[in-house]
This record gives C-alpha cells, structure tokens and sequence, in this order.
C-alpha cells in the first residue's frame, strides 16, 4: 500500500517568540548568467490582458496573464524501507516558468530527494522534469523539462513593492491546479528563522515579501504577483491559522533573489554565497538595558568561527554590528539581506560598537565563498 508522504509543499511556520541564532552565510547575488541565449529565452514584457476579461477586474486580468506561467509540479521519493514493508512518497508543489527554453523556478523543499519529477502545465499537458540544482538557504531550486516555446513569465528586477499594493497567488493548493486567490502585500522584509520551519533549512529566511493573499501547502513555489502582471515572488510559506491564530500571513522569496539563484543554478549548477562566519543573535530592548549599551538594536556576534573571514577581519564576540557599508543593521534580517548585494571576494566594511562603549568601529571584512568552506 502507497503511503502518501507529505513533502511540506509550503513551509508552515509556527508563530513562537525565538531569538535567531544561526551560522551568518548571508545570500547569493551574482547574476550568473549562461552563455549564449538567456536573454532571448527570458520574458521581456509581460503578456497582455485578455480582451475577454473586463478591465475593471485587476485579479482576473492578472489570473489569465499569469496562469499559462504557473505548473503543477508533482514529486515521487525512491521507496524506503519501514516496518510495514516499502512505502513511496509522494508531494505536489507549484512552479513558475522562468525561460521559455524549458527552465523552471520552484522551492527547494518541493523537490528535495526527489527521484522523479512531472510538470503540468496549464494546457493540460504534462513533461517529465529534471532537477537542475537547489540552494536550502534561500529556498530556490530550479527544474528543467525538454520543450521550448513555453510561456515564460515577466519577473520584476529591482521593483519598488509596496505594503497595502494588491498581490494575486496563483498555485496548486492542495492539488488544485491553477488555484488564484489575492490579498495585498503586508509588508517587506520580513524574516522566518531556521527553527519556524522545521529546521529545513540552516540559517534564516530573510528579507521575504508577506502578504495577505492565501497560501495553502500545495502552493510552494508558485507565483505572487502584482496588477501588472509581473512576478514579484515566489510563495514559500504561511503560518497556519488552527495552530497561530493568525490569519492570512503568507510569505513570498523577492523575485530577484529568485532569478539571481536561478542564473546560478542554471550556469553552474551551485550557488555561490558571501560568508562572514560568525554566530550571532539580534540585539533587543531588555539586553541593551541590562548591559547599558548605548545602542538599542543591532546584531551581536555571538562566536567568530576560526579562520574565516570575520575572524581574518578581526572581529570579536560581543561586537555589535549596527552597520554594512552604507545600510544600517537593526536586527538578523537586515544584516543577512544587506549581503544580497555582494558576492564572494567583495570587501564590505562593518561598523560594530565594541566593550559596551560608544565609540563606533568600522572593520573591513573580505567576504569569503560558502561553497568553499
């Protein structure tokens, strides 16, 4: 007997107070661009609306720009061995085509120990798939099916998104295919810790996009957009309102940090990711009053790790971090995505209070390669 075996098609995140503290490997950011035909193969504009749908329903308009880019992506695990003899298991995730030569942008945890992978498409075809490579820290992976010609979808790059704008979803929830819901973007720059979701992946994830539109398991790795058409996300996780409480709270990985690991993915097959190596934990309220700092947020280095960059540079344990180059660090989440705009070999220069004094401490940091550790 087949044991259906969920795959956590959306991360579901628990609603508890936690204290981040994790190993610093920050995210990727080089466009890793393929030789050849990329740009030719990436959607420059986003389809037009249908004629058929009234220009006074933005969700529908959205729904059929968008919704030929969306798959169903549907994951067998190699049978395992259990007392009840082998059981196989089964998930179904979501995707959103990214190249019209056949590569497609998904989360990691969807495909994650897959053997087999089948994408349908919205046509109501379907094409076995073939993972191309996945980064567990931002929550990326990227599929391939042999077939060109698809209908790529238009990701924004460096878009300025805004709380209250509409965002539309459209996914496989559940199985259901081509599922649309919409809410609004809640806010930006949000960061789910490691511990939230089941520890499946090693540090945070940082710098999401949250929105009201509803999220449901089934819709992992597929697209949030805004009114024009345009991918803003890639939906990733939501916390569950029987277990928190809380009501429409989903959360999406930003489009360019999207592509970015894409690129890489599809050129090199890894992603490569600025490294500081440290341990850390942010800087609250009660711990600034216990210790008399002079600063009220921040991130404090909790352990340099020997060897790496961090410790090359010179930082300590109890240096506060307040800054990255030009971009003020109040907490985890803006130290972890101010590093999306650097790569491995960049030079990135560190303002840290030091010894509970007031004196500020700016520290060059050479930044080194995850990959490489």
């Amino acid at each position: 007997m087949k044991r259906r075996r969920a795959l956590f098609p959306v991360l579901v995140v628990a609603l508890v107070a936690a204290v981040a503290v994790a190993v610093l490997v920050g995210y990727m950011l080089e466009r890793g661009g393929e030789p050849g035909d990329k740009a030719q193969n990436v959607a420059q504009e986003v389809p037009k609306p249908s004629a058929e749908v009234p220009e006074d329903e933005p969700v529908a308009q959205v729904a059929a720009q968008v919704g030929p880019s969306v798959v169903q992506i549907n994951v067998r695990q190699a049978a395992q061995v259990t007392p009840f003899g082998p059981q196989e298991g089964e998930g179904i995730g979501s995707g959103v085509i990214y190249r019209k030569d056949g590569y497609i942008i998904t989360n990691y945890h969807v495909v994650q120990d897959a053997n087999e992978v089948n994408v349908a498409f919205a046509d109501g075809s379907t094409e076995r798939g073939q993972v191309v490579g996945g980064d567990p820290s931002t929550e990326i992976a990227v599929v391939k099916v042999d077939r060109n010609n698809l209908p790529s979808a238009k990701f924004t790059e460096g878009k300025d998104l805004a709380p209250g704008q509409l965002a539309v979803a459209i996914g496989s929830p559940q199985g259901f295919q081509s599922t649309v819901t919409s809410g609004v973007i809640s806010g930006l720059n949000r960061e789910v810790p490691a511990r939230l979701t089941g520890g499946q992946q090693e540090a945070a994830l940082v710098d999401l996009i949250q929105t009201s539109a509803p999220i449901s398991p089934g819709n992992s790795g597929g697209a949030l957009a805004d009114r024009s058409g345009e991918i803003v996300g890639i939906n990733v996780a939501y916390l569950p309102p029987d277990q928190t409480g809380a009501e429409s709270i989903g959360f999406a990985i930003p489009s360019d940090t999207a592509t970015s690991v894409a690129d890489q993915l599809i050129s090199s097959g890894q992603v490569s990711s600025p490294y500081l190596g440290i341990r850390y934990t942010d800087l609250t309220q009660d711990i600034a009053d216990r210790f008399d700092l002079s600063v009220q947020s921040g991130v404090i280095v909790t352990e340099v790790e020997r060897g790496s960059p961090a410790d090359s540079a010179g930082l300590r344990s109890e240096d506060v971090i307040t800054a990255l180059d030009s971009t003020k660090i109040k907490n985890s989440g803006d130290l972890l995505g101010a590093l999306r705009g650097y790569k491995p070999g960049d030079t990135v220069t560190l303002t840290v209070l030091r010894g509970g004094t007031d004196s500020e401490t700016n520290i060059e940091v050479k930044l080194g390669d995850r990959s490489k550790r």
